[in-house]
């Protein structure tokens, strides 16, 4: 009996003491409770996402259970926010009350439209270990402050836009392991402090825009696993310390201006390399044989190696036997890459061997799993046959190359084709039946510059983007257009189309981004039923399109570039492109446009303007003296679109036919690719302007080339325009302006070419390099001029009083720049309307009355 009560009194008291053996759960404290209710309530959260996270949190309630929040459970405080993709608006302001978490740990507000600079505060938080703020879109530089989160052993900014040098505070972070600061606007030097924070195994630096050389003790950095610091531009020789680090995996220098050859001593140890990326540099030299013994290869890019024409020992390639990607495009070798090489390589998916001579045997097998394989610029001139046996194949480029006849039948029934670049070639035609190419899903397709003619082929109802470009189609554009609901870029340039155009692309709502029908023989009114709101970039230049601009373009928020040069449209200037906030590239040039250039009301600001061409129409009327203030992208050197929005530009899947014809320097100029990012013009030539040349020009620093020939200006030539130092063309001729030349334009040092001829311009042209070097056209019909390149002499008399007066002017004028500035910056509309009535008065007392206009 004794036994049974021991027994039992046991039984209870066993789950008594394992009860007791727990800690007790602590509530989240009060103060850090309210602390991060008040860090919600200084955002405006929006979206789905923010429903699913803060919006759940209840006031009052413990915030250990809260979404997001991890709490300690020995003390109750909170250790971790986590607010990924929460939606969150608004600053992260320096007395927020984030910062009075101090026992946080981790923190990770990623995908947040913070939209402001990182605050010093962020150093208060001094237990933190892990930081993310990846996609904030925080600007400015780094805080030194993060130099005393000492326990910090992640930190990951990617995808900002932050500026300036690391800090060298950050050096002292020696327990952090992994540095994330990709995708942002980081300068300077590669970061020495780094060298010291030898518990690093991750440097991710990629897509900024450091330079400088490395450097050279980089194996310092003895647990380094991954180093990206591709797309920057750094320079010098790869030290070979980089090759020395034992554990490191991953190594992507790719598209820097690394020099020279890569030189690399006795590696001791087996290699742990599984990514080498160097493609993209200046490398010379012969591709050093120590890459066969990278066993452990997955990827490996050495594109754009210059091998000086010499011969390539591909035997190399042949042990990698783990290779997935492999790149070896444009090597500049004299060697014939035969093709049946990398049959060997049984695991590779991703070849890439674009221009380089080939040598493909009509026996040829390479192993299924290829993925993408890229023949551009290979010299081929008939069809790869081995293609039939790529049942895996999804990107295939064989552009620019010599192939002629027709595409295959066969090559539409590989089940997995998706992504298809036949450009510049000399096809002709698709083998088989009408509907052969919509047997497959295919997303991207590139048919352009090569000779095909009618019918238009059947397209599927996947395809994103299609170019057909420089071909002979001709007749009206398919109305089975209309039915490719995915449809996002369609490029039916430089052919023969005509009739009009359909009536149907806002049926693609937001999808349809690039639509360009330029050079065809196109007619018709331009129907707003043919305006897709999410367009990025139109051009209709060069037909027969006659009546009115749609004005459902400025529905089209997202429009970045807009050519309708050489048409017939009939139009007043369309004013309500104002509201477009990215438009960048503006031509009207060549068409029958009229009427004045200012709106009835309202400024007239295009603050990221860089090409505006309204040349050749029957425009009139006076420019206000303040026409020019607020057009930013003139008057900055920083580039301030966003990136990542202008790299339609640049699509990698091909250059579309996008261009703008330019007056510069007298003769016409065709810009295409990345000469759209350098040229800043203003052409407004053969209109019907009069009044004065706004004095607001001088604003735009930034401006290349100006061209305001055949108008009917009057007054003098602003002096002030010789603070435009960009200057490369100045065209003024063919007006009525009288006066002298400023001095001072003579000593612009781009300014290469200008014309000042048939006006009624007076005294002595300007001494200067640039202006003695112009043939005398360019100041003939201007009867009071005087002085070289023109024969008539000036008297002594007419050179002194020319300086004197040179100089008053130029005081006034720099005043009256000043003062016109301030006005594009400070609200000032109202005073801005006095001043251009103003400057019609008699010069002596103008800036009196501007000045207390002013004040």
């Amino acid at each position: 009996m004794i036994v049974w009560i021991l027994c039992l009194i046991f039984s209870l008291s066993h789950p008594i003491l394992i009860f007791a053996s727990f800690p007790a759960k602590h509530m989240c404290h009060a103060d850090q409770r309210d602390a991060l209710w008040e860090f919600k309530s200084e955002f405006h959260p929006s979206g789905l996402a923010a429903s699913e996270k803060t919006q759940r949190w209840r006031n009052n309630t413990d915030c250990c259970s809260w979404d997001g929040i991890t709490c300690d459970p020995k003390t109750g405080n909170v250790a971790g926010l986590n607010l990924l993709g929460s939606s969150l608006n608004g600053s992260l302001r320096s007395n927020s009350s984030l910062f009075r978490l101090q026992h946080l740990q981790s923190l990770d507000l990623s995908s947040s439209n913070l939209a402001g600079i990182l605050p010093d505060s962020i150093g208060n938080l001094k237990n933190l270990r892990v930081l993310k703020l990846l996609e904030c879109n925080l600007f400015g530089k780094l805080p030194s402050s993060l130099g005393n989160l000492s326990y910090l052993t992640h930190l990951d900014l990617d995808g900002n836009d932050f500026t300036g040098e690391l800090p060298d505070l950050m050096g002292n972070l020696n327990q952090l392991t992994k540095l994330i600061l990709a995708s942002s606007k980081l300068s300077g030097n590669f970061p020495h402090v780094l060298l010291n924070l030898t518990e690093l195994t991750t440097i991710n630096l990629h897509f900024n825009q450091l330079e400088g050389t490395l450097p050279s003790n980089m194996s310092s950095l003895s647990k380094l696993e991954y180093f990206n610091i591709g797309s920057n531009s750094f320079s010098g020789s790869i030290p070979s310390s980089l090759f020395m680090i034992p554990s490191l995996i991953h190594l992507n220098l790719e598209r820097n201006g690394f020099s020279g050859p890569l030189e690399i001593g006795n590696i001791s140890s087996p290699s742990k390399l599984q990514t080498l990326s160097l493609g993209g540099n200046s490398l010379n030299g012969p591709i050093p044989g120590f890459i066969s013994k990278l066993a452990g290869l997955l990827y490996l890019d050495l594109s754009f190696w210059n091998i000086r024409r010499g011969v390539v020992g591909f035997s190399i390639f042949l042990h990698l036997k783990s290779l997935t990607f492999l790149d070896l495009s444009h090597l500049n070798t004299r060697s014939m890459v035969d093709l049946s090489l990398f049959s060997h390589l049984m695991s590779l998916s991703v070849l890439h061997l674009s221009g380089n001579n080939l040598n493909i045997s009509s026996t040829l097998n390479l192993p299924s799993p290829i993925g993408s394989l890229a023949l551009a610029s290979c010299n081929i001139s008939e069809f790869p046959k081995f293609l039939q046996t790529q049942t895996s194949l999804f990107y295939l480029d064989i552009s620019n190359n010599q192939i002629k006849g027709q595409v295959p039948e066969w090559l539409w029934s590989l089940p997995g084709l998706g992504y298809v670049d036949f450009s510049r070639n000399s096809f002709s035609g698709f083998d088989g039946p009408a509907d052969v190419i919509q047997r497959n899903e295919i997303y991207m397709l590139d048919i352009s510059s090569n000779t095909f003619k009618n019918p238009f082929p059947l397209l599927p109802k996947s395809i994103i983007y299609f170019s057909a470009s420089d071909n002979q189609f001709s007749g009206e554009i398919p109305k089975i257009i209309c039915e490719l609901d995915s449809l996002g870029k369609l490029i039916l340039s430089n052919n023969n189309f005509s009739g009009s155009i359909p009536r149907c692309f806002e049926n693609f709502n937001t999808k349809l981004t690039v639509l360009h029908l330029q050079n065809n023989s196109l007619s018709g009114e331009f129907p707003e039923e043919s305006i897709s709101v999410g367009l990025v970039s139109l051009d209709v230049s060069h037909n027969q399109l006659s009546g009115e601009l749609p004005k459902s373009l400025i529905n089209c928020t997202y429009l970045q570039f807009l050519n309708v040069e050489d048409n017939m449209f009939n139009d007043m200037f369309p004013f309500g492109l104002r509201v477009l906030p990215g438009l960048q590239f503006l031509v009207l040039r060549s068409n029958k446009f009229h009427g004045p250039l200012y709106p009835p009301e309202g400024s007239m600001s295009f603050p990221k303007l860089r090409i505006f061409d309204i040349s050749k129409n029957l425009f009139s009327g006076a420019l206000p003296s303040d026409y020019f203030a607020g057009w930013n992208e003139m008057s900055s050197g920083v580039y301030t679109a966003d990136n990542r929005q202008q790299r339609f530009i640049g699509v990698s899947f091909s250059n579309y036919s996008k261009s703008v014809v330019l007056t510069n320097k007298g003769s016409k100029m065709e810009l295409l690719g990345i000469s759209f990012n350098i040229y800043k013009t203003i052409d407004v030539s053969e209109n019907r302007f009069e009044g004065e040349i706004p004095k607001s020009i001088s604003l735009l620093k930034e401006l290349i080339v100006l061209n305001m020939s055949n108008n009917a200006f009057v007054g003098h030539i602003p002096p002030s325009l010789s603070s435009m130092t960009n200057l490369q063309s100045l065209d003024l001729s063919r007006n009525r302006l009288s006066g002298k030349i400023p001095p001072k334009l003579g000593k612009l040092t781009f300014l290469a070419w200008m014309n000042f001829s048939y006006n009624m311009l007076e005294g002595p042209i300007p001494q200067g390099t640039q202006i003695q070097s112009q043939n005398s056209s360019s100041f003939v019909h201007n009867l009071g001029l005087c002085g070289a390149p023109l024969q008539k002499t000036c008297s002594g008399e007419e050179e002194e009083e020319t300086r004197k007066e040179d100089q008053e002017d130029e005081e006034n004028y720099q005043v009256l720049s000043g003062i016109v500035a301030a006005i594009a910056y400070v609200p000032g509309v109202f005073c801005g309307l006095v001043i251009s009535h103003i400057l019609i008065s008699y010069r002596q007392d103008w800036f009196k009355k501007i000045s207390k206009c002013i004040a």
